[in-house]
């Protein structure tokens, strides 16, 4: 940790050129400079990575920051806030063997009495014990040691223990496995357990959420998380010798609004489902849900019909609230190219489900620019027909 960042004439280097091109910092010779220019780009880099994402951080004075890639890894705030909100009142001592840049710690500190946050590298063990003395906050202790090996040594117990396990860069593939990651949670069950009777995980939205149970003992609730209708992070709440029934929530939060859908993974396939032709409105369910697969539950929660097995768009004929975004259905016609020229469309949004084309090579098709005030849904109806549904989003 190279202190002399802090110096005052580098902190003013730093917030002054947040907005310039690195490459041109890193070949202008400054003058009034001592300190490796290099170190001071590598700052900029990563603070100007934190004004949405971390604006605590962001707005505090003399805050030292890791290179970009930790800053990429850490939750933002919002989801970090969450989190802490989620357990809050179940305890008052963590641990989170996997810290980081301790985002997590810091939100988890403000509800719990004792914070312990064990990062393996020093360097960013330094970094983050620094800047906790810059944000005034005194319950979190750091630890510079692997969270696993720190936890083997250890004879009192915790209220909970927090895991942000991170792949191996030998896991490829879109789906993987907790056992492709560091620490190798299901490997260590037994001295997790015996450390704490609640586990909380946060994994990465690409976890096949089939496999993670399948990995896992003891889930007792599944949270899948999004910030915008983008999936963030999955949750995964452990509650030593659980063994009823696994609750998945799925939560989207937006600006002041929260959409949250909950619903029960051993029922969803037991639900009939009804599927119908598109009727007067049609409803994309966000992508907290998609991800959950709540595709039978949701339908049977709000009386929806399916337009298609595979379709995972619905449609009544009455509006009802619901967990994503809603449509005024005004057309309904063949995906013909001579059908749609009739319509007049040249500028709407366009969404695809159970399609075989892209949005792009339809666009380029059908000649239509993005934008404006008309929504096309180009899918697959129960007669296995492909249709362009045109619509009018609700509010």
């Amino acid at each position: 940790m190279n202190l002399s960042i802090l110096n005052i004439e580098n902190q003013e280097f730093i917030n002054k050129n947040l907005n310039e091109d690195i490459s041109d910092l890193l070949l202008t010779k400054h003058k009034d400079i001592t300190t490796d220019i290099k170190l001071l780009a590598e700052q900029i880099e990563a603070k100007k990575r934190c004004k949405n994402k971390l604006p605590t951080w962001f707005n505090s004075p003399f805050i030292l920051y890791p290179n970009k890639l930790n800053i990429e890894q850490t939750s933002s705030e919002f989801t970090a806030h969450y989190k802490a909100n989620l357990i809050k009142t179940q305890g008052k001592t963590l641990i989170d063997i996997t810290g980081g840049f301790a985002v997590d710690a810091y939100y988890f500190s403000k509800y719990f009495d004792s914070v312990t946050h064990c990062e393996i590298s020093q360097e960013l063990s330094e970094i983050v014990a620094h800047n906790f003395k810059q944000l005034q906050v005194d319950n979190i202790s750091c630890v510079h040691s692997d969270g696993i090996a720190y936890l083997k040594k250890q004879k009192t117990t915790f209220d909970w223990i927090y895991i942000d396990p991170s792949r191996r860069h030998d896991a490829k593939g879109k789906v993987f496995f907790l056992n492709d990651c560091l620490p190798n949670v299901p490997k260590h069950f037994d001295l997790l357990f015996s450390k704490s009777d609640h586990i909380l995980i946060k994994t990465s939205p690409l976890l096949d959420i089939s496999a993670g149970i399948n990995e896992l003992d003891h889930v007792k609730s599944i949270f899948v998380l999004a910030v915008n209708n983008e999936v963030k992070e999955l949750l995964w709440v452990l509650e030593k010798n659980y063994e009823a029934a696994i609750k998945i929530t799925a939560v989207n939060l937006i600006k002041d609004k929260e959409e949250t859908f909950c619903f029960d993974i051993s029922k969803e396939s037991s639900y009939d489902v009804n599927f119908s032709h598109p009727l007067t409105y049609l409803y994309e369910p966000n992508a907290a849900i998609l991800k959950a697969g709540a595709f039978n539950s949701l339908a049977s929660q709000f009386n929806l019909c399916k337009l298609h097995k595979h379709t995972h768009l619905y449609t009544s004929d009455t509006l009802f609230e619901f967990p994503g975004r809603k449509f005024k259905v005004e057309n309904v016609i063949p995906y013909n190219k001579k059908k749609f020229k009739k319509t007049n469309i040249k500028k709407a949004n366009i969404t695809t489900r159970n399609f075989p084309e892209t949005v792009k090579d339809i666009r380029k098709k059908l000649s239509i620019q993005d934008g404006g005030d008309i929504y096309l849904f180009f899918t697959t109806n129960p007669s296995n027909e492909r249709i362009i549904i045109i619509c009018k989003k609700q509010r």
